[in-house]
């Protein structure tokens, strides 16, 4: 199965530059989050394939316009060809918006998922905006990652663990890829393609 996983800032070689085909091949899109809903909207449209998404720490357009024929994946586990993908959105507390958590509200959204887990036979995915604390985050304190997703990698141990909010653009030294145990953890900013 091909993904696309996209965030943080439209792929103008997917949108501006939209050329048809360009989609071909992919089964699936999912979004980690700040993106324009019209976007994914398009995405949907042009790819005639499911788009997912979690919300980014930017995402309060959503409220008042989704993303149209797309599926939000929030605290649930969604099964796609025997691909269990579970979705966490949001960031770090920093400024009071409704997509920001601290640690504790973070931990308690992963702990009360652990039934819906168990009942899936474990994740494959885990799609977050924010990510990993100590992999690829930032020092400010609006671009921490959740020390509670290493939790998480530890206990279910899913092949990816994929996340945006963290720009590419930041700096040279920020990662792609990193592993933390059996489990690579990938920055999506853009678009970042995976077969599995």
């Amino acid at each position: 199965m091909k993904i696309l996983f996209l965030a943080d800032e439209e792929c103008p070689y997917l949108w501006d530059y939209y050329q048809p085909g360009r989609l071909d091949g992919y089964d699936l899109i999912v979004s980690c989050g700040d993106l324009k809903p019209s976007y994914l909207s398009f995405l949907v449209t042009m790819s005639n394939k499911p788009v997912l998404y979690v919300h980014g720490n930017h995402d309060v357009r959503y409220a008042r316009t989704p993303p149209e024929g797309c599926d939000s994946i929030e605290d649930m586990v969604f099964t796609y060809k025997g691909i269990r993908i579970l979705g966490l959105g949001g960031s770090a507390l920093y400024s009071g918006g409704p997509h920001q958590y601290t640690e504790k509200q973070m931990a308690k959204r992963i702990r009360k998922l652990w039934w819906k887990i168990r009942r899936a036979g474990g994740v494959d995915i885990v799609v977050t905006h924010a990510p990993v604390a100590g992999f690829g985050d930032g020092e400010d304190y609006a671009h921490r990652g959740f020390a509670c997703f290493r939790n998480l990698i530890e206990k279910y141990k899913p092949k990816y663990l994929i996340h945006g909010h963290v720009h590419v653009t930041y700096g040279t030294d920020i990662p792609r890829e990193q592993m933390l145990g059996d489990t690579k953890i990938i920055n999506a900013y853009e678009r970042y393609t995976i077969e599995i």
